[in-house]
């Protein structure tokens, strides 16, 4: 389930659920659809299905989805600004409003907050910081380094993943999948992240658990010209020669909407200032 290798058919049932359809009546129907193949032999990503995580979450600790995030990571961690629903986001004094690739704002809706764990959280840039400290081992008492181990092992590999990341190939190797988390060999280095977005946001994470260093982007747009950034960052973390992979010296003009309209295999949100809570869950790609 988290490493998405339950043999279905790559984000079943989506179409549904921005349809309105309850998420919960749409897991059940998952097993009336023919598999791709056999569960735990293939890779396909998720949102209907992984987010039968947060019903998991709700049985074992006995309460919502949304205050065991709070109590279990968003309190301990320090992410004030964390929350998990569209009314949290909009009940900020300061909140990052969606917009598209040409500048225009967008209407926000709860399709994606219907399955939390899939998609469905709110932070800003800072308390997201917190998050990928926490994520490289920096606050055990919260997040252990048995558990760090286990959610971000390499358990499938995702060939797809480098073809969508292809104008990096010089230096990126072998693309994999844990638990929620990808990681990947870059220049001889194994770094962890995630990307994504939802409509109006998009967002990326990316980090080497070695040398406790990442960067975390969140923009409150559909564009993804922001892209290749991280790796920008990656670079300079390892002293190798300057590549531009933003492209911002060979491509004066660059056309958002080209961008945008492109599959970035998309899985999270984001939004725009630094004190502004946005959606940043794992969202549709």
């Amino acid at each position: 389930l988290l490493s998405h290798r339950l043999g279905l058919y790559r984000n079943a049932y989506d179409n549904k659920l921005e349809e309105g359809q309850d998420p919960s009546f749409l897991r059940a129907s998952l097993a009336q659809l023919n598999s791709t193949c056999a569960p735990g032999t293939c890779w396909s990503y998720q949102n209907v299905a992984y987010d039968a995580s947060s019903e998991m979450v709700s049985r074992t600790t006995g309460m919502s989805y949304e205050a065991a995030v709070k109590r279990y990571l968003f309190n301990p961690i320090g992410m004030s600004s964390g929350s998990v629903s569209m009314a949290g986001l909009q009940s900020n004094k300061s909140w990052a409003k969606p917009h598209s690739a040409g500048r225009r704002p967008e209407p926000i809706v709860d399709t994606y907050y219907k399955v939390p764990a899939a998609a469905g959280i709110n932070s800003n840039i800072k308390d997201m910081a917190l998050w990928m400290e926490a994520q490289m081992g920096e606050m055990p008492d919260v997040l252990d380094a048995k558990l760090l181990d286990t959610i971000h092992a390499p358990y499938v590999v995702t060939p797809t993943e480098r073809g969508r990341l292809r104008k990096f190939l010089e230096r990126l190797g072998t693309a994999w999948y844990g638990y929620g988390w990808r990681s990947y060999e870059y220049a001889g280095h194994r770094i962890i992240g995630h990307r994504g977005g939802i409509k109006g946001y998009r967002s990326f994470i990316l980090f080497d658990p070695v040398k406790k260093s990442g960067v975390v982007a969140l923009w409150n747009s559909d564009t993804w010209q922001p892209g290749g950034l991280e790796f920008e960052v990656m670079d300079q973390l390892y002293h190798l020669p300057f590549r531009d992979w933003l492209e911002l010296n060979s491509r004066p003009g660059v056309n958002t909407r080209e961008i945008a309209s492109a599959d970035p295999d998309i899985d999270s949100g984001s939004g725009d200032s630094a004190d502004a809570p946005r959606s940043t869950g794992r969202g549709r790609r």
